[in-house]
């Protein structure tokens, strides 16, 4: 496969399906980071665990902050904001406030 086949397949998956109100679409580069710094955390532990949960949030943040604002439709901008939410309540209980 070529570069502009790859790069165009990557943009059409960003598009989502259907193109009128998207409802499924390939998750973009920050979900795809928390996903892999989850499956990481999740089988290491100590320092590697700790480095592993802070990228998984920051890059969590980032896709949900990216949903917020750039959303293409209500229900996308919502679940940006329930993620960001959840993001917040789940380091609130870990820094135990």
């Amino acid at each position: 496969m070529s570069d502009s086949s790859l790069r165009e397949l990557w943009d059409r998956g960003q598009r989502g399906w259907p193109k009128d109100a998207p409802i499924a679409q390939f998750p973009n580069a920050p979900l795809l980071t928390a996903i892999a710094a989850w499956i990481v955390g999740h089988f290491t532990t100590g320092s590697v665990h700790d480095a592993a949960s802070a990228v998984f949030y920051v890059a969590l943040s980032c896709f949900a902050w990216w949903e917020v604002t750039d959303g293409v439709n209500t229900g996308r901008r919502v679940m940006g904001a329930a993620v960001l939410l959840f993001v917040a309540v789940s380091l609130a209980g870990k820094l135990g406030a």
